[in-house]
């Protein structure tokens, strides 16, 4: 559905987006991510044909962005960091005048269906009539919301939708996106990561310009990890196991867990991270008569995996 290739833009000397590629199919839910001035507001950008690329392409649905704009844009829904309100007009007046400003005739004709739709399953209903210069930050990023899935579109890329919300606000515009991913396509750029965890399949990380990580969460935390924290289990006494660990080149600390089987202990196995120790952990306790029956990667929360792949990228 989204096809970037060898994607570029540059500002003078400097480079917004170094020769960036990425596909996301149809019905996926991408997190986008990455410090503040990685590239990721150019990228979406030139995706939604706000910004022409120095080189390199951008494809909606195989629509060339900037050979065909238009029809391009069809396919896609946008809520910028500032929804584009009118805040003067009523959420109906501003509604309608979307619908005709997009042209959403040729592809939704029966205009007033279509908006009540909208309308029902962001939940601004009761807000229809109200002037938006009155409505709350959450409503407002509501209205901003139905704005973008005028005319239907396909794909919906939206940047920071719960920026400014309280936690309530921030759950119920979830749960909305989440039910939005069901029937399209979505790119999801937001600082607050808990989001990306739980409406996020797969996670984009760019970092000056260029992407750095594409997997799901859980891939990204164990190629993060590389047994840089182990829980372990293994049949022996606690003290003896966890001495042989302790001399293991490259363990930094052991911890004692709570015991879940009998005849067997469990820890926490952390390492300078300098080296994967799982080989010669194996080995270790395996010549010192202590079976493994349990060994796996603690996992990481996407803040921590985050915060590694992005390190020393914030000046």
């Amino acid at each position: 559905m989204i096809e970037v290739n060898s994607l570029t833009k540059q500002y003078g000397d400097k480079r917004g987006v170094r020769d960036i590629s990425f596909k996301i199919d149809e019905g996926e839910i991408v997190g986008f991510l990455g410090p503040n001035g990685a590239g990721k507001s150019t990228t979406m950008n030139i995706i939604t044909g706000y910004l022409s690329a120095t080189s390199g392409s951008a494809k909606i649905g195989g629509i060339d962005v900037l050979e065909n704009p238009l029809e391009a844009k069809k396919q896609i829904g946008y809520l910028p960091e500032l929804p584009p309100l009118y805040l003067d007009m009523t959420v109906k007046d501003y509604l309608d005048f979307v619908y005709e400003l997009k042209g959403a005739k040729a592809r939704v004709p029966e205009q007033k269906k279509h908006i009540k739709n909208i309308c029902e399953l962001v939940g601004i209903t009761e807000v229809y009539n109200r002037v938006i210069r009155n409505l709350s930050k959450g409503y407002r990023q509501r209205v901003g919301l139905a704005q973008a899935l005028i005319g239907d579109p396909e794909v919906l890329i939206l940047d920071e939708p719960t920026v400014g919300l309280d936690p309530r606000q921030i759950v119920e515009i979830r749960d909305v996106i989440r039910e939005l991913g069901k029937k399209r396509t979505i790119i999801l750029s937001t600082h607050i990561l808990p989001e990306v965890e739980q409406i996020c399949e797969r996670v984009l990380v760019i970092k000056e310009g260029r992407i750095i990580a594409d997997d799901t969460p859980s891939g990204l935390s164990a190629r993060v990890s590389q047994g840089h924290s182990l829980a372990l289990r293994a049949a022996g006494p606690k003290n003896a196991v966890a001495n042989t660990v302790r001399a293991v080149p490259g363990v930094r600390v052991v911890t004692a867990l709570p015991d879940r089987e009998e005849g067997a202990c469990d820890l926490q196995v952390e390492s300078d991270g300098q080296v994967d120790i799982r080989k010669p952990l194996f080995r270790a306790l395996a010549t010192a008569g202590y079976p493994i029956l349990q060994l796996r990667p603690q996992d990481l929360s996407l803040e921590e995996i985050f915060m590694t792949l992005t390190e020393d990228s914030d000046k």
